[in-house]
């Protein structure tokens, strides 16, 4: 069960992206944040109020996850990406997919132009980005066309070479005007070279050179040139930022990392399909064996996750070098239909993003660590607390037992099995009472008991004539523990029932107090007391629940289907209506065989009609007293 409080408490100081799920583990929103703990937190803050929409969503929040990033730029870009693959509910004001601009080299003409555009198409142009701000964006491509002095103007070259008179920006020296012919495809194409250059990162020449302009004008005088020259400088540096969460190749890959220590292990998958990281997701393994190193535990992921997933992308790109590369590569290539290569990044961009993997799949190891060890307290340690209030050594198996019935109708009997402080529900069994009639507890249990040891103790000795002992029937395991839902006295019928048939099980009671809360345990004809705060309390109270829950659901299935079937049925004009009132209003046939017809009559439901319907029915028909309501 996922705690929301406890999981606020890990929340790292890091930038990165959110996501919030309701009760269906549907994703209702997607936020990004300088630091995850304390953006987080703030939603579950009493004072914290950031409107009625707002409100709603975070009364919907079962549980959050969170993926780290290396800034809030990546994680900006991450939030952009992600909301546009869920359309979360309460992310409305994000549906625009144009929110990032990115810039746009026309590769595909012959005298390419730099642009800027809002979406990234699959052409023979080349993109980067996307960036935050369309402004500095708009300033980049400025500054660009102002060093190579490239064209802007949207005119069919060479076609339309001489036709018109070159434009401004040929005047002032900010083009070299190839629609007039004055610079060779070539030459061009070097320019363009620079500009890609520029944009591919190499960008601390301008940025030199930037800074000399800026200084030169001011020792001029010229402050208007050096305040342009500032500006020009301050756009660079903003969109020289290195982006890892979009790439322009537009391709699908998959970004795997490993996190392990000498027990257990977490696989970080990132998926990015058409160049955008669109989700991610861990897996945990069980290390075994010899595979303790990364790359043993990365070969072994490939070939368990990749045989049964329908999709598999071009490239798959990994943390380390494994023995069986060109192998797996083989048999992904094969799989897809098309040529799968698996990748070591050791620069760049991708090595980053596989970084990235790493550190959230680090995350994930320590707090699955720390989720089984809370796990292990409500269930392991919660059986040895009580072991040791009971003096009781290695107790892994529990058994506990409850009854059902209305006013003693149609008794039913059930058996939950908790293993290792979990409900093992393939061992739950049901028991329709068979010799117990009216409400008699006690009798009721006895025979639920009997039934159970007695059936058990048979299939041990027909396992052992057949040398199977080392096999188990449904009955054949026993409990290191019977924990009875009541006092005294239903210990007392189980140590009967025991005794009878030779069997020594510890049993005790779960006592309630007036309010019907457990309170303690009746254990060898003394109540125990126990630690309300305790996992051991928190833990006999589930099973005490669980098998309150499984016999009352037994009990109400078999009066959903009309299994128990009533004298009542058979009284015309009593339909369930009727029959449920009569229920309500009288302990036992008896009593409704001793009602008048006035007193039958003042019951709610009934009329003058049914009331003698019922009076006639008990009175004139004979009908035999084994019959049940």
């Amino acid at each position: 069960m996922f705690d929301i409080q406890e999981e606020l408490k890990k929340l790292p100081q890091k930038p990165g992206v959110y996501l919030m799920h309701d009760k269906n583990d549907t994703i209702i929103y997607i936020g990004k944040a300088v630091s995850l703990r304390n953006r987080v937190r703030q939603y579950f803050r009493p004072s914290h109020n950031e409107g009625l929409k707002k409100d709603q969503m975070v009364r919907q929040i079962e549980r959050f996850e969170y993926i780290i990033t290396d800034s809030e730029l990546e994680a900006l870009i991450l939030e952009c990406n992600l909301i546009k693959e869920h359309r979360p509910k309460y992310n409305t004001m994000l549906r625009d997919d144009k929110t990032y601009p990115y810039i746009r080299v026309t590769l595909g003409e012959d005298f390419p132009r730099v642009l800027f555009s809002r979406q990234m198409k699959k052409d023979k142009s080349r993109y980067f980005g996307p960036y935050t701000s369309a402004g500095a964006v708009k300033d980049t491509i400025e500054l660009i066309q102002k060093i190579c002095t490239l064209r802007t103007c949207s005119r069919s070259l060479p076609k339309d070479i001489g036709k018109e008179r070159p434009c401004l920006n040929y005047h002032i020296h900010q083009c070299m005007a190839p629609c007039q012919g004055n610079i060779s495809k070539e030459d061009y194409r070097r320019q363009i070279g620079k500009a890609l250059e520029f944009l591919n990162g190499n960008y601390q020449p301008v940025i030199k050179e930037l800074e000399e302009k800026m200084q030169a004008a001011s020792e001029d005088m010229n402050f208007e040139k050096a305040i342009e020259y500032r500006e020009l400088l301050k756009a660079v540096k903003q969109i020289a930022q290195k982006q890892k969460i979009t790439s322009s190749d537009q391709e699908d890959k998959d970004i795997i990392a490993v996190a392990a220590d000498e027990e257990d292990a977490v696989v970080q998958v990132f998926f990015v399909r058409d160049g955008r990281l669109i989700g991610r997701d861990h897996f945990h393994v069980n290390i075994g064996g010899d595979e303790t190193a990364r790359p043993q535990i990365l070969a072994t992921f490939l070939k368990q996750f990749y045989s049964g997933t329908p999709f598999i992308p071009r490239e798959l790109m990994i943390q380390e070098e494994i023995e069986e590369a060109e192998v797996i590569e083989e048999w992904l290539s094969q799989k897809r239909g098309q040529k799968v290569y698996l990748r070591v990044p050791k620069k760049g961009t991708k090595e980053k993003l596989v970084e990235l993997a790493a550190q959230n799949a680090a995350m994930a190891l320590a707090q699955d660590k720390e989720k089984i060890k809370r796990e292990e307290g409500r269930t392991i340690g919660a059986l040895k607390e009580i072991g040791k209030l009971l003096d009781l050594e290695d107790v892994k198996r529990v058994e506990a037992y409850d009854i059902s019935n209305i006013s003693g109708f149609e008794t039913v009997g059930s058996m939950v099995v908790y293993e290792k402080g979990k409900p093992k529900r393939s061992d739950y069994r049901k028991f329709k009472l068979r010799t117990v009639e009216g409400p008699d507890d006690y009798g009721s249990m006895y025979e639920v008991l009997t039934r159970r040891f007695s059936h058990g103790m048979k299939e041990q000795k027909e396992l052992k004539e057949r040398n199977l002992e080392n096999d188990y029937g449904s009955f054949t395991r026993f409990p290191d523990l019977i924990m009875m839902d009541g006092g005294k006295g239903q210990v007392n019928i189980a140590l009967r029932v025991l005794e009878e048939l030779g069997l020594h099980i510890p049993v005790c009671g779960m006592v309630k107090d007036d309010n019907h809360r457990t309170r303690g345990l009746y254990y060898h004809n003394q109540e125990i007391p126990i630690d309300r705060h305790g996992e051991g309390f928190k833990l006999i109270t589930r099973i005490q629940d669980e098998a309150h829950r499984f016999a009352i659901e037994y009990h109400r299935s078999l009066r959903s289907k009309e299994q128990v079937h009533s004298v009542l049925d058979d009284i015309p004009g009593i339909g369930a209506a009727r029959r449920k009132a009569l229920m309500r209003t009288f302990q036992s046939l008896d009593e409704i065989r001793e009602a008048d017809v006035e007193k039958l009559a003042g019951i709610p439901s009934m009329n003058e009609r049914a009331a003698r319907a019922v009076y006639e029915f008990f009175h004139k028909a004979h009908i035999e007293e084994e019959g049940q309501l």
